[in-house]
């Protein structure tokens, strides 16, 4: 019969411990669950009336804050596109349903569109109006320039006839800056080929988009439309 000495028992002892301490491998790298996930802690208790859950004497809470929520609806052929956030309001209109190609003269479908705008506007008792122009990537930067101010401003003299002259407009032309989508697909252009008109909202209730038509363009030249 062999007979341990106290030395050799106390080591056996400490290399039983260590071996039931330690995670098997198949354990400590179970790829089903991700690190982290597995506890065998109870989650803590939360007394409701601890004194840490309660504000200091003489502490207040902080302003209330209006979180900024925007909503924005399309038609359903994307022609016509409003955005409303607590202060703004903003229609972009894509040029093909305002303009024929490559050209700044109104079409005869464009009235409808833009008058449902000033009613807006009205509506809103928005002092100052802005109107910006925007084009695509195709063509030079110049001409984008020259076509989307032209644009803006046809928009613009609509809007002032049916305003009077209780509105201060910005007119602006920005060629293809500011892009909304992707220029590399037609679909993309056709968005970013636009003219917005925005203005402060002023009611607590965003109405909703006017569905105006479907008209649209196929581009073929140079600066879509």
């Amino acid at each position: 019969m062999t007979v341990l000495t106290p030395r050799v028992t106390a080591a056996l002892a400490v290399l039983a411990a260590l071996t039931l301490a330690t995670p098997s491998p198949a354990a400590a790298d179970d790829p089903s669950e991700p690190p982290g996930t597995v506890t065998t802690s109870p989650p803590p208790e939360v007394d409701a009336n601890s004194p840490g859950l309660k504000l200091a004497q003489g502490a207040t809470l902080a302003p209330a804050k209006v979180l900024d929520i925007k909503s924005v609806v399309e038609d359903l052929g994307g022609e016509e596109r409003r955005e409303d956030t607590n202060e703004n309001v903003t229609f972009a209109l894509q040029a093909e349903v305002l303009f024929p190609k490559n050209s700044a003269k109104l079409n005869p479908q464009a009235r409808s569109r833009i008058q449902t705008i000033a009613e807006e506007i009205k509506t809103q008792n928005a002092g100052t109006v802005r109107v910006f122009g925007f084009t695509d990537n195709l063509g030079s930067y110049a001409h984008g320039l020259t076509l989307s101010k032209k644009r803006a401003e046809a928009v613009h003299d609509l809007l002032a006839a049916d305003l009077g002259g209780n509105v201060t407009f910005e007119v602006r032309g920005y060629s293809e800056d500011y892009p909304i989508a992707d220029n590399s697909s037609e679909e993309g252009r056709k968005k970013n080929r636009r003219v917005e008109v925005s203005f402060p909202r002023t009611t607590t209730e965003p109405e909703t988009a006017a569905d105006t038509g479907t008209g649209t363009e196929t581009d073929t030249g140079s600066e879509g439309s």
